[in-house]
This record gives structure tokens, sequence and C-alpha cells, in this order.
């Protein structure tokens, strides 16, 4: 699959059938690895100059947002199916792969009605277009408010022993809690645990002897227990502080536990659901936009094929797709097929401009030309 296709239409002398037929015999004879379809386009409503020269105007920008929707749909694709694990998938257009949906377009006349003024199918776009995007914004941040949380509780359970939560590395039989006593956790940093074991017990009074274990080490710290007479705890934290011992504030609860083991659950099946439910909705809105893409790429080459070559319609709609050495060659070939009057008059300078400022190619070319970039 081809991901830069030419859209372009070129002036009819004669028949479409005669201009098409040299047209084939020129690209397979000079640039025969060029792809080469016909883009077919419905007679549409052409109404007056000034509407047409009023709805140029906005074809561009038009065109750049549309295409910057169906890109953006697809980057997200992309994403999805990378988190996802998925191979990549060949994206398709009513069952329909999207390549093929270019070069074999066929105008929707139930969806956009050929009786239509120009301006009200382009704006139908648009606004059908506006409405996928906005539903796209709400359900990736939809998505992604859930990825932030679950990803806030991997990092607490996965950052050092100095920040990380200790819940699913501490058991209830590691704390004592009575009357009296109660267990503190230390982290200690790795290089300084002998010095621990050999000092905990005079770091304060009323310290129990041996009573501190190793409970986990990570690449960075070890985290002890201690046992301690409940008075002496504040005295015990200071002097642990002094040695470059952190004490960690904790205090066991299974309920507390249970709860936050089922909202890691709870989170982790949302983010499941809906990174498919989204991903499945971006296949479904990615055939939308880029068939809305296509009709309006219809309508942009009709609208500026009059501009450029007068009425009543007569224009040859094709598709390319020339490899970047062949690009030369393949516009040199459009251009020979050109009535010779439109080649010259798009020569000047200022009819550069002009045709730049019919959203047309800024390298302006005496036909309809302008670039498809399907990635």
């Amino acid at each position: 699959m081809a991901s830069r296709y030419w859209i372009v239409s070129l002036p009819v002398k004669n028949s479409p059938s005669t201009l098409w037929n040299r047209l084939q015999e020129q690209i397979s004879k000079y640039s025969f690895d060029t792809p080469l379809y016909r883009f077919n386009i419905p007679n549409l409503r052409v109404g007056t100059l000034d509407s047409l020269l009023a709805l140029s105007d906005d074809l561009l920008k038009s065109n750049s947002f549309v295409e910057g929707v169906s890109h953006k749909i697809r980057r997200q694709i992309e994403e999805l199916e990378r988190v996802s694990g998925l191979e990549t998938s060949s994206l398709t257009v009513d069952g329909v792969p999207v390549d093929s949906y270019l070069t074999r377009f066929v105008w929707d006349e139930a969806k956009y009605p050929t009786m239509s003024h120009l301006r009200e199918i382009v704006d139908g776009i648009h606004t059908h277009v506006s409405k996928i995007e906005d539903d796209l914004k709400v359900r990736v941040a939809e998505y992604n408010n859930v990825r932030s949380q679950l990803n806030t509780i991997n990092r607490k359970q996965s950052g050092s022993l100095a920040v990380r939560d200790l819940s699913n590395l501490v058991k209830p039989q590691d704390i004592i809690t009575s009357e009296h006593l109660v267990t503190l956790l230390a982290v200690v940093p790795k290089y300084s645990q002998k010095d621990w074991l050999a000092s905990y017990e005079t770091l304060a009074d009323y310290v129990v002897p041996r009573s501190s274990k190793l409970l986990y080490e990570d690449n960075e710290y070890a985290l002890y227990t201690v046992t301690l007479f409940g008075r002496v705890a504040d005295t015990f934290r200071t002097a642990a502080r002094e040695k470059g011992f952190q004490i960690r504030d904790f205090e066991y609860s299974s309920e507390a536990q249970e709860n936050r083991k089922q909202e890691l659950d709870r989170l982790v099946h949302d983010q499941d659901n809906l990174r498919r439910s989204l991903l499945q909705w971006c296949y479904t809105s990615y055939g939308e936009v880029f068939s809305s893409w296509m009709h309006f790429c219809a309508v942009r080459v009709f609208a500026e094929s009059i501009l450029r070559y007068g009425l009543p319609p007569s224009f040859l709609g094709c598709v390319l797709a020339p490899s970047a050495k062949g690009e030369k060659k393949v516009r040199s070939i459009l251009e020979e097929l050109c009535d010779s009057t439109h080649s010259t008059y798009w020569k000047s300078e200022d009819e550069v401009g002009a045709m730049a400022g019919l959203g047309g190619d800024a390298d302006a070319h005496p036909y309809v030309s302008f670039t498809i970039n399907l990635v």
C-alpha cells in the first residue's frame, strides 16, 4: 500500500475516455511503476461563480481539519494496538482497505445528495467530523483518567522503599501492637545494613533486643522491622533519622489492604474495557472520517476544476501514487496532456499565487493537483 497519493484533474478537450487512454499509455511507457486510477466524481451542483469563489476560500482550511482528525484517530489506534500488544491492523472503510477505498472511490448519493449545494455538502462534512473529534476527546480523556489513576498506584507499588506503598510487603505477623509495644518500619540504605543491625538496639531505651527483621530489599534500600516500647518511639525516630535511617509511618489494616486491592483490580478492569471500547470506536470512526475526507476531496476537485477550466464541467479526475524518484517524470506527463493554453496561462507568477489561494499545491501546475497522505 502506498502512503502518498496525488489526486489530480486534467482538462478534457475531446472526450474523457480518449484523455484517459492517452494518460494510461504515457504512464505505462515512461513511468510504468506508478499506479494509476480513475477518480470518479459525479455531476455536482455548480451554483454561481461567486459561491464557488467563496467556497474556495474555505477548502484548504477544511481539508486540513478533516485530514488532521483522520490522522489523529489513526495515531490513537496505533498507540492502543501497541499498548494492547496487537499487531498493526489494516484499517478499512465499510470493510474495504483505505487505499482501495481511495482508488475505487464511489460517491455516496444517500449520504451526500448531488443536488445539494456544494457549501451544504462541505459544511455537513465539517460538522460530522467535528462531532467525531469531540467524541474522541471525551473518550480519550476518560481512558487517560483511568490510566493515570492506575499509573499512580503502580508507581506507589514499584517505587523505591523510601516512597512506595508498603502494605503489600508487610504481613500481620510482622507487626506487634500491644498496650506498651509497637513495631516500627525502618528504611535502611543497603550499604548501611550492617550499621543498622549493630546500632538499632542503642538508638533509644527499651528497644526489644534482636527484634529487627528484614522484610524486603530493592536496588537502594532494605526494609526492617523493629519492636520497642511505644513511649520511646519518637526518640527512636529522631535518633534513626540522625544516622540516615528513615522510619516510615505505617498502620497495618487488613480492611484497607483489601480495599486497595479491590480498587486496583477495578481500575485494571476499567482500563481494559475502556481500551477495547475506544479501539473499536476508533476503527469505526476512522472509516467514517476517511470516507468523509474522500467525499470532501471530490468536492474540492470539482470546485477547483470549474474555477480552473470553466463551464461546462469537462475534466478527468484520477489518482496516482508515483515513487519519489518518479514524481518529476509524472508531473511532466500530466503537464504535456494539459491543453497548452492552460499550461501557458498558469506559468505566470501571479497565477501561481492564485492557484495556491484556491487550495492547490504551493508549486502550482497547469492542472488541479493535491496530495493525500494516508499516514
